[in-house]
């Protein structure tokens, strides 16, 4: 069996060991001074067998919820004594790869030849970062206020809820202290549209978004007009990406209290 072949089966067998929870396999076959790089953290990397060993429970309790973990593509180049492989492998629940289907974890290994026999030293896994740019969520976030003001404007209930997430609180002028769940909130807006037989005008004009990661808020003075008839209020509004897309999951509106 060529060198190649003895890294590539190596590999191979601790993939499967990783998918079925097999400690004792994803732990042979790993020098017991080796370093890994790995997603979570510490940054530094994880350093020596038993801290490499501790690093599993957690995983393999995930692993067992119906995660997979699978090698697409597998690339080994070795020499005397050393050698480095390559390789893309399917890593997420189902749910998480039919959202995601391109997503994929990418791993790097480099090995030494101890005594006739490849041990792994090395170990690097990653995930591309696919957050995006603040710049590009924040234009995603001021979208859903646009289509807010579209769908107002068409007296579209259905529309206006569309990018509300199921569990929302929401702090409504009126009614309540709060409002919980999609179906209250969007009780509150059925009352808005019906509130006049003609156009209900809404927008934020002087909005601000700050989004990072999976999370925005985004502030602004609303100003609805009904039958011609101009008002302003406080809105603030916080929104997380769920399977891709944002969802408001908070909104705080009021006025002013008047002097009194």
């Amino acid at each position: 069996m060529t060198d190649e072949q003895q890294i590539r089966d190596l590999i191979e067998r601790w993939a499967a060991a990783v998918h079925d929870g097999d400690l004792a396999t994803v732990l042979a076959d790993h020098a017991p001074d080796l370093v890994v790089f790995d997603v979570p953290p510490p940054a530094r990397g994880v350093r020596g067998i038993a801290d490499y060993r501790a690093i599993w429970p957690g995983f393999f309790e995930w692993q067992a919820s119906g995660a997979v973990f699978e090698i697409e593509s597998l690339d080994v180049t070795a020499g005397a004594y050393v050698a480095f492989a390559v390789a893309l492998l399917r890593c997420g629940v189902p749910s998480d790869l039919e959202r995601d289907p391109d997503h994929r974890l990418r791993l790097t290994v480099g090995l030494t030849k101890v005594e006739g026999r490849w041990v792994v030293a090395h170990e690097h896994h990653s995930s591309a970062d696919a957050t995006g740019a603040p710049e590009a969520s924040e234009a995603e976030v001021r979208a859903v206020h646009e289509r807010w003001s579209d769908r107002t404007a068409a007296k579209d209930l259905d529309g206006l809820v569309e990018h509300i997430a199921p569990d929302v609180v929401s702090y409504e002028h009126a009614g309540p202290l709060r409002y919980l769940g999609i179906d209250a909130v969007r009780e509150v807006c059925r009352r808005g549209l019906e509130a006049s037989p003609g156009r209900i005008d809404f927008d934020v004009p002087d909005l601000t978004v700050r989004a990072h990661g999976d999370l925005a808020v985004a502030w602004g003075l609303d100003r609805v007009v009904v039958d011609g008839v101009e008002t302003r209020s406080r809105g603030t509004r916080v929104f997380q990406r769920r399977d891709g897309d944002w969802r408001m999951v908070h909104q705080h509106l009021s006025v002013p209290a008047q002097d009194r």
